[in-house]
């Protein structure tokens, strides 16, 4: 996902710990049914993350100062490439489904 849809204001009270991002997208993972190999999180130039065909995700660290709804976005989009490996149309429904969730047990 290229960084270019960033937020252009976020508000400290956003910023979240290195191990509650990583519980999060370990829920996340649960609730779409993937298993990532691995979960990076890294300084990244122009991507907010990206997925690898041996399925190691990696975030860029400044994802964990985002807002809440765009690190969810960034999120479920490299995990959803576990499961759709391009942005088709099952990809697109998909993401739009997860997202349009307004709970999150």
């Amino acid at each position: 996902m290229r960084k270019a849809g960033a937020p252009e204001w976020q508000p400290l009270e956003q910023a979240v710990p290195l191990d509650l991002f990583r519980a999060e997208v370990e829920a996340w993972a649960q609730r779409i049914g993937v298993t990532p190999r691995e979960i990076r999180i890294r300084p990244m130039k122009r991507k907010w993350g990206s997925c690898s065909s041996q399925g190691r995700l990696t975030f860029d660290a400044d994802l964990l100062r985002q807002p809440a709804d765009f690190r969810r976005e960034v999120i479920v989009h490299e995990l959803l490439h576990l499961k759709v490996p391009n942005h088709g149309r099952l990809f697109k429904a998909l993401m739009a489904a997860y997202l349009a969730l307004e709970t999150f047990p």
